[in-house]
Formats: structure tokens, C-alpha cells, sequence
């Protein structure tokens, strides 16, 4: 068991490697055109809803408590309260998306979708601030979806421990699973304040 379960962390860790450097690539890509069009990228923070951002990083930051909760649940037997913690974690996880969805409807109503019927109110900066609401949709986007997956993980560990598969002896998918989650939390920590908080107006 104790050479399954780090062989199982090892390979989560490989994979989070991966991910850091898919994520690594749209943040530098941020970075640069950021520094390319100061002027243009700062005109656009008036469109990011910093109470929705915040709010949605105190049910992430929420949802690890649960999730870590969810994993000591396992390792001390007591099967009650990690079903109740992955229940959390969910909800949480859905909170969270529904906010964001809530955004991308702002953001549709306002015409800030990039492409055709992307309109702007500052006509010299329309074609610069598409690219920020490109790569804005891009690595919220790219979130969401391994939100997404998350909550698809957290349901299989429902299921599972529901048939009473987890134990103080046999815990490795909660574990392993909640490393996901902590990563997809942690990235969002980084999208926050690149996206919403550099250079940010509170949303009127």
C-alpha cells in the first residue's frame, strides 16, 4: 500500500508539472501583451467584476479547507464526515462556477466576447483590448474546465465512499484527488490578481 501510494503521488506530481507549464504559457503570454499595451490593458479593467473575483476566491479558498478536511476524514475512519466534506467541496466547486458563469453573461450582455460582435467603448484600444478578453476567456476558461473535472473526481469519491471503499488503511484516490483540487485552487489565487486586481476599478 505505502509503495501504491507513491507511486500515485508521483505520478499526480508529474502531472501537476504539466499543467504548471500549460498555465505557465498563458500567463506569459499575459505578461507580454500586458507590457505591449499598458494603456489598452489598463482601459479594460473597469469591465472585470472584482467583487465576483473575490468572492469567488473566498469559496475556492473554502472549498481546500473541506477537501483537506476530507482527506484527514479518511485517514481517521470516519466515513460521515468525508462524505460530508466531498459534499462541501462540491458545493463549493458549484458556487464557484455559477458566479463564473454569472461573469461570462456580463461579459456577453456587454459585447466583450471576442470576435465579430466585439464592441468597445474607446474605439483607439478595441483591437488591443480584444486580446486581453481573449487570453481573460482563455484562463478562466481553461479553470473552469478543470473545475469541471474536479467535481466529476469529487463525484467518483462520493460514489466510492458511499460503498465504504476508504479507510485509515486505503485512502490514496482522496488524497491524490484533493492534490488536484489544491492545484486548481492555487491557480486561481494567480488568475485573481493578474486579472482583476492590476490596475482595477470596482465594478459599478
Amino acid at each position: 500500500m505505502e509503495q501504491q501510494f507513491s507511486s500515485a503521488q508521483l505520478g499526480m506530481w508529474a502531472f501537476l508539472l504539466t499543467e504548471i507549464m500549460f498555465f505557465g504559457g498563458m500567463f506569459g503570454a499575459y505578461t507580454v501583451y500586458r507590457s505591449m499595451y499598458p494603456g489598452a490593458f489598463q482601459s479594460t479593467t473597469h469591465y472585470m467584476n472584482v467583487t465576483l473575483g473575490m468572492a469567488n476566491t473566498l469559496v475556492l479558498i473554502a472549498s481546500s479547507l473541506t477537501m483537506a478536511l476530507a482527506v484527514r476524514s479518511a485517514q481517521v475512519d470516519n466515513q460521515k464526515m468525508l462524505r460530508l466534506m466531498i459534499v462541501l467541496t462540491l458545493f463549493f466547486g458549484f458556487v464557484f462556477l455559477g458566479i463564473k458563469g454569472y461573469e461570462y453573461h456580463e461579459k456577453w450582455v456587454e459585447h466583450l466576447i471576442p470576435g465579430p460582435h466585439f464592441e468597445y467603448n474607446v474605439p483607439n484600444y478595441a483591437h488591443q483590448a480584444q486580446i486581453l478578453f481573449f487570453l481573460y476567456f482563455a484562463m478562466t476558461g481553461t479553470h473552469a474546465l478543470h473545475m469541471v473535472i474536479g467535481a466529476g473526481l469529487l463525484t467518483y469519491l462520493l460514489i466510492k465512499s458511499y460503498k465504504g471503499n476508504f479507510s485509515s488503511h486505503y485512502y490514496t484516490p482522496v488524497e491524490i484527488i484533493g492534490l488536484y483540487w489544491h492545484f486548481v485552487d492555487i491557480v486561481w489565487i494567480f488568475l485573481f490578481p493578474l486579472l482583476y486586481l492590476i490596475g482595477a476599478h470596482l465594478h459599478a
